[in-house]
């Protein structure tokens, strides 16, 4: 479908990628990905036709289409959303075109030759037009939009209504309705909602073509991926597997390399003690000046560079009460939408909220009620004791001063702070060096991003509010968020389409729907879980006329090239699998019950001084909130064993092939 090889590009003295090759064929799901500036943006140029590589060559199939999704938004002709999106197949409205000219010209024709002439190229061509898709298109259409998140109500609506991030989805819902046979997406995710974002990996792993996807989203890049080209700093790696077979095997190349750097190493400093030992002797001068020369020969064995986890020191907050912040009775009104009426909702200490809920339903203003920066026309917004609040939204990145340096901005948010542990926490966030001399008007959005929470944390709150904190962050600058969210000393609520930061991070999931906010104690898998067996129970009421409901559907199968495995491969293939979903499971597990027991024993703690609470209502409330947090951990407990039996079982099963 599509070859590219030996590409290279530099911009000035600086190579982004150098003999890059590659194959795209039906069916691959190719995952780019690289640090921010890294080139990934360019190669997909590249691959599109848009930019020329300084070296080597694109070569495509012969009447393969590509579809390019671009991080800017599309432009469109001022009509309808559907109409925009059907008008994306300009093969259907040929064809469409065709057959209306076609029977013009046959309601007018008298000779019936030629009458059953144009019959026969009407049928031919509805014949095409259903090869096509054309007469299930409005249909199809329709489904496209609603998976991205458009209501049956914005179908009509003109373009120019919508927002930006929703411009973004119809481009995508156009680009998908046009079926080209390689699809070039950057970052298709960042303006989708978790919902939307589940319904496109299920579109992705049943797409018939192929793909090439960007995105700093991990799980989603698990779900879809089965092939990964990573841009790095000193070399492109291509390989089979999703995200997470990279990083495997990114740790054992890394191993081997730093094994294969200690050998040399030992080499080099054999050679130098030999030419040190020798230099002013002159029975040896041939062999010293040998041994120098194969020391220049020798290229060094550069080490790529591992974000490792970090531990922050931020200032350690004032202890807040036990009740953080809580909403009573709120009511929200913009004109005649009602986002909230009547709600109701409180944020206790040690709470680590993950807001979420699809577009439009309301997270947004909720945050703002809560960070107190958005007024509500009903209700009462109350903090506890010794609360003090740090609010994180895009607007932050507006408010960095242009002027300042990196370390000047962070001196003028933290004045008591030291330039060394200034300078140390920098360093956490991918601040080095010289780095932090880089004035802010000439850094990227991300590196704002990055300045803009590390200015955040280093004040001392306890409460700390954040309003989609990943947006420009690559992999690695995510990972470092969540570190950083982990040595957090206060109480936390978030909203993130980022699955991953929700898995490292929430101990609570507060889902927004309908107004209404639904709490879900435990972590973002005891949230899934919970609402697939919701989805279970609606699922299992009997049907019409006795039929079974219609299964969900699935992503297609992934299947690996190549000679087909023994009986005993598989087997022990399908173990292995097994045995890693068991123990990422129990490592998840693990981490929820340390979050319940944490949070059991500080209550045990409260309830044994009642002066922390004001009335009987509220200690009957702590009171239910601990049986909850109780039967969750009691939950998780018995799953734990029922999984480690299983995985000792498998691990077993694995030995014995290995060995037999």
């Amino acid at each position: 479908m599509l070859f590219a090889s030996n590409i290279s590009k530099a911009y000035s003295n600086r190579t982004l990628f150098s003999d890059l090759t590659i194959s795209v064929a039906a069916g691959d799901r190719v995952a780019l990905i690289g640090a921010n500036g890294s080139g990934k943006t360019t190669l997909l140029d590249i691959l599109a036709g848009d930019t020329s590589p300084e070296t080597g060559s694109i070569s495509r199939q012969r009447n393969a289409t590509i579809g390019y999704l671009r991080q800017e938004p599309a432009t469109f002709a001022g009509k309808s959303l559907l109409q925009e999106v059907l008008d994306a197949s300009s093969e259907v409205i040929e064809l469409t075109d065709r057959i209306n000219v076609t029977r013009e010209a046959l309601s007018s024709e008298a000779d019936p030759e030629k009458q059953g002439d144009l019959l026969q190229q009407l049928s031919q061509l509805d014949m095409e037009l259903e090869a096509a898709g054309g007469g299930d298109r409005e249909h199809e259409a329709k489904a496209i939009l609603s998976g991205l998140g458009f209501k049956q109500g914005d179908f009509l609506r003109t373009m120019g209504e919508f927002s930006g991030g929703w411009v973004m989805r119809a481009g995508l819902a156009r680009l998908l309705f046009r079926k080209p046979g390689l699809l070039l997406l950057d970052e298709p995710t960042n303006h989708l909602d978790l919902d939307a974002n589940l319904w496109f990996e299920k579109y992705l792993a049943a797409f018939q073509g192929g793909v090439i996807v960007t995105s700093h989203d991990r799980a989603f890049l698990n779900q879809v991926a089965n092939r990964i080209l990573a841009i790095e700093p000193a070399e492109v790696v291509i390989l089979r597997g999703d995200y997470d077979d990279y990083l495997v095997a990114r740790e054992r190349s890394l191993q081997i390399k730093q094994a294969a750097a200690a050998r040399q190493e030992r080499q080099l400093q054999k050679q130098m003690r030999f030419v040190e030992r020798f230099r002013s002797k002159a029975t040896k001068a041939s062999q010293v000046q040998s041994r120098l020369r194969q020391l220049e020969k020798i290229k060094p064995i550069e080490l790529p560079r591992a974000t490792k986890k970090i531990h922050y020191s931020f200032p350690q907050p004032p202890r807040s009460g036990a009740e953080v912040i809580s909403l009573t009775n709120v009511s929200k009104f913009y004109g005649d939408n009602v986002v909230y009426r009547g709600m109701n909702l409180s944020l206790t200490r040690g709470d680590r909220v993950a807001l979420v809920g699809p577009n439009g339903a309301g997270k947004t203003t909720m945050l703002k009620m809560l960070a107190d920066v958005l007024p509500f026309d009903e209700g009462e917004r109350k903090t506890g004791h010794n609360v003090v609040t740090a609010y994180y939204a895009q607007h932050v990145l507006e408010l960095l001063n242009p002027n300042n340096t990196i370390i000047e901005e962070l001196q003028q948010a933290a004045p008591r702070e030291s330039e060394q542990n200034l300078r140390t926490t920098l360093g956490g966030f991918l601040f080095s060096g010289d780095d932090v001399n880089k004035p802010i008007s000439v850094i990227s959005g991300g590196e704002k991003a990055r300045v803009a929470l590390a200015k955040l944390l280093l004040q001392p709150s306890n409460l700390l509010l954040m309003d989609e904190p990943t947006n420009h962050l690559d992999i690695a600058s995510r990972e470092i968020l969540a570190d950083a969210l982990g040595d957090y000393h206060g109480t936390i609520c978030l909203i993130t389409h980022d699955r991953t930061l929700i898995r490292q991070v929430a101990n609570k999931i507060v889902e927004i729907d309908g107004g209404r906010p639904t709490v879900f104690p435990g972590d973002y898998d005891s949230y899934l879980s919970r609402k697939q067996e919701e989805s279970e129970i609606r699922n299992t009421k009997p049907a019409v006329n006795g039929s079974s409901p219609t299964a969900p559907a699935t992503g297609a199968v992934r299947t690996r090239t190549g000679r087909p495995l023994r009986a005993e491969e598989e087997q022990q293939r399908s173990l292995g699998r097994e045995a890693r979903r068991l123990a990422s499971r129990i490592e998840e597990i693990n981490v929820s019950l340390t979050n319940h027991e944490a949070r059991m024993a500080e209550m045990e703690t409260l309830f044994s001084s009642p002066d922390e609470f004001g009335d009987p209502i509220q200690l009957a409330a702590y009171g239910e909130q601990y049986r909850v947090l109780k039967e969750a951990a009691d939950s998780l407990w018995d799953e734990w064993e029922k999984l480690s039996v299983e995985a000792e079982s498998i691990d077993s099963k694995l030995t014995a092939l290995k060995t037999g």
